[in-house]
């Protein structure tokens, strides 16, 4: 393969670490010149490179790449579109393929999620079905953790340890104030459908500082009188608990506890609050003084105090990604493979797209507690690794000194725009 250039773009939600792995990624193809060109990145994901609304990342600074290790968000844009199959809207991929061509793309690199991965494997099928060389590699990205094959996927970690470290600290100030106050406070996390987020908030009670934690799980069915019964214990034995509820928690029928009604661009039920749910409930029956807050996009940007092993597994799946382009593969994703859990050991491998795309992995059921609520030893033993180290960023008078990249254009090859679709803007 000659001298081509490389296109990256952020996908989906966000994660503290995503902006590490495009690091990664450009950082890698600049020690690539005999093979790799330019990276451009795609403004607002797949989006830009539909539009032709590129960014020329070679206009920015070995120092400001280096900065987006330690700076959240998604530093070129994120999205949510999903791309139907090659029959269905034959005009998206033929579009890509007039832009590709005009600016002469043979790397394809799309960092996100599990609709990002099944984007990214009807990319590296373009080849054959149109004719066109692309090399295709999706580099793993949700706080979800809900990837197939990959140990744990890049972001979570970090959204684990904010997790865990938040019940701790208002676990504590509820402990506080019970005797005469507020004696529940109910912490609503992310996860749709599995329960990695919420898992996480166990890690808040350790042997040397133990807390009263009640996690309710999406792959739990939520039984109301059972959950009532729990809380009321815990608090008559310890005088207050926290709840730590998954926003994808279900009702016996299966519907969704907060299901606001509609859906977003990929065609996710969009969840509305589960916390003040399940507030509103405990205090109803019990008659608990309950306080209640969603983690929402918190949860996923904290950069100030992410974990040192997620930021460095998302600098190396980037860094990976392209060296294995580079080395032919195709169709493929950078895993992470554990070695060990003490000491901590992983490396990084490849797995092929199509066991990975539509593929979601959920909370095993030898993770969580027998009675549904807490996690076990074995999963303690699997998170804590993720959580493990500080990698502050640098501060400036007292607030994180993060980068904005300038984001400069490239220069338009075509003169057809195209409209996307109705719906998914």
């Amino acid at each position: 393969m000659t001298v081509k250039n490389a296109f990256y773009a952020q996908s989906g939600g966000v994660t503290a670490v995503i902006n590490a792995s495009a690091c990664g990624v450009i950082e890698t193809a600049r020690r690539f010149p005999g093979r790799i060109g330019k990276v451009y990145a795609g403004r607002n994901g797949i989006v830009g490179a539909l539009t032709e609304d590129l960014i020329d990342t070679s206009k920015e600074s070995q120092q400001a790449i280096a900065a987006l290790r330690h700076t959240p968000g998604a530093a070129f844009g994120s999205c949510r579109y999903k791309l139907k199959g090659l029959e269905e809207n034959r005009a998206e991929y033929e579009r890509l393929i007039e832009v590709f061509k005009a600016h002469e793309i043979g790397y394809f690199f799309y960092n996100g999620g599990n609709d990002s991965a099944d984007t990214c494997h009807k990319i590296s099928q373009l080849s054959e079905a149109l004719g066109y060389p692309i090399r295709a590699v999706h580099i793993p990205k949700t706080v979800d953790n809900d990837l197939p094959i990959t140990d744990n996927c890049p972001g979570f970690g970090s959204a684990a340890k904010y997790v865990a470290l938040s019940t701790l600290e208002a676990s504590l100030d509820v402990a506080s104030m019970c005797a005469t106050s507020t004696k529940v406070f109910v912490f609503e996390v992310m996860g749709r459908h599995a329960g990695w987020i919420a898992a996480a908030g166990g890690l808040a009670s350790t042997e040397g500082l133990p807390v009263p934690i009640v996690i309710l799980f999406p792959e739990i069915p939520f039984n109301q009188r059972s959950f009532l019964d729990r809380v009321r214990e815990t608090v008559s034995a310890h005088g207050y608990c926290s709840v730590v509820v998954s926003e994808g928690v279900r009702n016996p029928e299966g519907g969704f506890l907060a299901d606001a009604g509609y859906k977003d661009a990929f065609g996710h039920t969009q969840l509305g609050g589960v916390a003040p749910v399940v507030a509103r409930m405990i205090y109803t029956e019990l008659g608990f003084r309950c306080h209640w807050a969603v983690a929402d996009y918190l949860q996923r940007s904290a950069r100030h105090i992410a974990s040192q092993t997620d930021m460095e597994q998302a600098y190396g799946v980037g860094k990976a990604a392209v060296e294995m382009a580079v080395s032919g593969e195709n169709a493929i994703m950078p895993i992470i493979v554990r070695k060990s859990d003490d000491p901590y050991q992983w490396t990084i491998e490849s797995a092929p797209l199509d066991k990975i795309a539509n593929v979601e992995k959920k909370m095993p059921r030898d993770f969580i507690a027998d009675d549904g609520y807490g996690i076990t030893e074995a999963c303690r033993r699997y998170l804590r690794p993720l959580t493990f180290g500080e990698a502050y960023p640098p501060y400036q008078k007292g607030i994180p000194g993060y980068v904005r990249l300038e984001n400069r254009p490239v220069a338009r090859k075509l003169n057809t725009p195209f409209e996307i679709a109705a719906g998914q803007k």
